[in-house]
């Protein structure tokens, strides 16, 4: 039984109510959307955990990735960015790292926060295979399938897993081209393999077999975006949509036989014009599947200001149907994020997934609104208190601090809204 064979049957389980309740949705609407695919909640019988509803009709969430790398493995710093990345407000969190202990190191994160944790696990399986045998070529099918039971043991209660790269999608890659390449860690190591090992991917060859272990586990599958575009004139390729078609067809199979949760990876580095139809051609694909975006970066000259460059992407997104949105750091592209970046990358994914939300749900706006009369009545505390940031905000206007205690140093003592309070009533 899993939370999608409840919902089929009719049933409204504690965690649907949950979400319900938290959503401000009738749990009914909530079990119909998990029923249909439209809705997941991630879930795990192995550790207690802040249950968050991702989908159709709900808040655009916020997922935050950490992980050490074989260059910087410290598992306090890794343990502090994802208390963090909570404190920040990020729904999700998924621990990524290639390096150090994997199951030690997503064992501490597990314990360290409520969230929900995803993992990537053909990192660890790929990995373990060059430690030991001198190189990711000689990774055995019996790793990939040791190592998702491993994580999905641990907590790990949703996982990208990278079902939809066949052979038909290398193929339409190289006749292809790229002129960014692969910036797929999972897609280049499985492509890599496969051309290698003359095989196919055993995560789709072997597809029945993974909805077995995930359904024994209780695991949202999230299938992997192995081909998204890391460079702008790659986007909408025919790689990327070929590897669509494979995980609409994976995502539609496992939810309807083997009644598992399932999300739908998306690109990756996209045009301000081309997110939209992105988001709405995935959706179509996959039967409404909730949707996870990775960014999307609009541009790629951002450098050191990805997080601005993703927020553009992911705000659009959100605003066309995209429901998961993957943060993106300042150091994007140039470093592993230090604790700065990553409480840096959540609050802007946060702001971009509201903005998104103001489109798709206009009670959203409510927040606005209560700001808008805030700042015509010049109420600094209530001001403070709606900021998505309040001790930000709060510690800029110290930082400046006006005469006029009442106004701010851009304006001082020619304050617009002052000026007018003293002379009109423009209160609604």
């Amino acid at each position: 039984m899993t939370i999608v064979t409840d919902a089929k049957s009719g049933k409204i389980t504690e965690e649907m109510k949950i979400v319900a309740q938290n959503e401000g949705k009738d749990p009914e609407f909530i079990r119909r959307g998990i029923a249909a695919g439209r809705i997941v909640i991630p879930m795990t019988p192995y550790r207690n955990i802040k249950l968050c509803g991702i989908g159709e009709g709900l808040r655009t969430k916020v997922n935050a990735s950490i992980g050490a790398s074989s260059d910087i493995i410290d598992e306090e710093a890794e343990i502090t960015k994802a208390k963090a990345a909570e404190a920040a407000g990020a729904d999700t969190l998924m621990e990524l790292g290639t390096g150090g202990d994997f199951l030690k190191m997503r064992k501490l994160v597990c314990d360290a926060i409520s969230l929900s944790v995803g993992s990537v696990p053909l990192y660890q399986a790929f990995i373990t295979a060059a430690r030991r045998d001198g190189s990711i070529v000689h990774m055995t099918e019996d790793d990939l399938w040791h190592a998702t039971e491993e994580q999905a043991k641990l907590g790990t209660n949703f996982m990208a897993i990278h079902t939809g790269i066949n052979n038909i999608v290398l193929d339409r890659l190289k006749a292809h081209g790229r002129y960014g390449g692969l910036c797929s860690r999972g897609g280049a190591f499985m492509s890599s393999w496969m051309l290698h090992n003359q095989k196919e991917n055993p995560l789709y060859e072997n597809f029945d077999y993974l909805c077995e272990i995930l359904k024994e586990h209780e695991v949202t599958l999230s299938t992997g975006n192995g081909m998204r575009a890391g460079a702008i004139h790659d986007a909408t390729d025919r790689a990327q949509i070929q590897e669509l078609i494979i995980n609409s067809e994976c995502a539609q199979k496992a939810h309807d036989k083997y009644d598992l949760q399932v999300i739908v990876e998306g690109p990756g580095h996209v045009p301000l014009d081309e997110v939209e139809m992105n988001v709405k051609l995935m959706k179509s694909m996959s039967g409404g599947k909730p949707f996870y975006m990775l960014g999307p970066l609009v541009s790629d000259i951002g450098a050191g200001r990805d997080h601005i460059v993703t927020a553009i992407g992911a705000a659009t997104s959100a605003a066309a149907g995209c429901d998961f949105l993957c943060y993106v750091t300042p150091a994007e592209h140039l470093a592993l994020p230090n604790l700065q970046d990553v409480i840096e990358g959540v609050k802007t994914s946060r702001i971009a997934a509201h903005v998104g939300d103001m489109v798709k749900n206009k009670e959203s706006r409510n927040w606005d609104l209560d700001m808008g009369r805030a700042r015509r009545d010049l109420n600094w505390e209530k001001m403070f208190s709606l900021a998505l940031d309040p001790q930000l905000a709060r510690e800029i206007r110290s930082s400046r601090a006006p005469e006029d205690t009442d106004a701010c140093t851009m304006c001082g003592n020619y304050c617009a809204l002052k000026i007018v309070n003293k002379n009109y009533n423009l209160a609604k």
